[in-house]
């Protein structure tokens, strides 16, 4: 019988997690279940640091609040933890110690919302016996067997508004406007939203670009009588026979994503610029994409999947990810999801063992770039 359940928050704020929480919470009251909330994320877990979650109190009012009330972490992995010891800086496996935190609190299931990382720890805490229910979070749509995450169409939508704006300066100037959006390893949000703002190119890291290319697309352009071109770039992007550009590495140790990129359509500006003669300038959206309000449709599928989580748990379906296929809610082992990432503890996103869900050539997406013109950079 499920008596009490907690929701973890983790990884990068996203637009629509208050209203999974809020769906959970409410689903779990109707159900006579309890529900609390950790604080920080998988660090609350660690710190065995929770709150009472209640839809008439620390819960109320949630559906268009971004963030999240119970605050996240990135930088946590409880398998290799980074902690400091008689001065030294030392990582250690805290795994068992958290789970028995859980048993102690008495919570008869863990709600994880978060992206491939989360999930990746969400298995391997399944593999120790804990009840784990992922929820697919991220604005950058990456997570396997997801149709779509929550947050990814806020995400668009920002960039898109972001697009239209950059139109009338670089029409007004006859300039080229670059913008660099999130996404990581994964393209879907710079190809989504070069589609839905009319940009003239479109940049992802699956399709490495040659810049000759590009420079091809706005001489075409300026050819035909448009004297200004609009790019998308993804902060994943790379040129062919070139890296991905990396702002920062961090030493947060192993098991978590270090790298921080960033940089590429500013280098993405001053080539095209120096190429074509025309003035290029770059806009790095940055952290607008994933904060504030969420779209009506992202409020809509965090409810459904928060609201899906819960009737798994009180089915007793644990070591699953809740997924919308075909537009039905479904749910998929988490073991499917982390793929072939086997070993407890190892790194997400961004090597060959992850299945973080790229941009792929047979995709309606990129179908429909090309046919109305997009370069993509090949």
């Amino acid at each position: 019988m499920l008596k009490k359940v907690a929701i973890i928050t983790n990884g990068g704020d996203c637009p629509g997690l208050n209203a999974v929480i809020r769906a959970i919470v409410k689903t779990a009251e109707t159900n006579g279940v309890e529900c609390y909330g950790y604080i920080e994320g998988y660090k609350g877990l660690y710190e065995n640091n929770y709150i009472k979650l209640e839809s008439n109190g620390s819960a109320s009012g949630l559906l268009h609040r971004g963030g999240t009330i119970i605050g996240a972490s990135n930088s946590t992995n409880l398998f290799n933890l980074k902690v400091e010891e008689n001065g030294q800086t030392v990582y250690k496996d805290v795994s068992d110690y958290c789970i028995e935190n859980v048993r102690k609190a008495g919570f008869d299931c863990i709600f994880t919302l978060g992206g491939d990382g989360t999930q990746k720890s969400a298995r391997d805490f399944s593999i120790k016996g804990l009840n784990v229910i992922g929820v697919p979070k991220t604005i950058d749509n990456d997570v396997a067997h997801s149709e779509i995450t929550f947050g990814y169409n806020t995400a668009v939508s920002v960039a898109t508004e972001a697009l239209d704006r950059l139109h009338s300066t670089a029409e007004s100037h006859h300039r080229i406007m670059v913008l660099e959006v999130m996404g990581r390893y994964a393209g879907w949000i710079a190809l989504e939203s070069a589609i839905a703002g009319g940009a003239d190119v479109a940049l992802i890291p699956e399709i490495p670009y040659d810049i000759n290319s590009v420079v091809e697309k706005i001489n075409k352009r300026k050819a035909e009588g448009k004297k200004f071109s609009i790019i998308v770039v993804s902060e994943g992007a790379k040129p062919k026979d070139g890296e991905m550009i990396i702002r920062k590495t961090l030493n947060d140790g192993k098991g978590l994503d270090n790298v921080r990129l960033g940089g590429i359509g500013e280098k993405l500006a001053e080539d095209l610029e120096a190429l074509t003669g025309m003035v290029s300038r770059n806009t790095t959206l940055g952290y607008v994409q994933r904060g504030g309000t969420p779209t009506a449709f992202d409020r809509v599928l965090s409810t459904k999947y928060g609201y899906k989580a819960m009737e798994l748990a009180l089915e007793g379906k644990f070591n699953v990810l809740v997924t919308l296929k075909g537009g039905k809610l479904s749910y998929v082992s988490l073991e499917d999801v982390v793929g072939n990432n086997k070993e407890i503890g190892a790194r997400s996103g961004g090597t060959a063992s992850t299945n973080i869900k790229t941009v792929k050539m047979n995709d309606d997406l990129v179908k429909v770039a090309r046919n109305l013109g997009i370069c993509l950079g090949d």
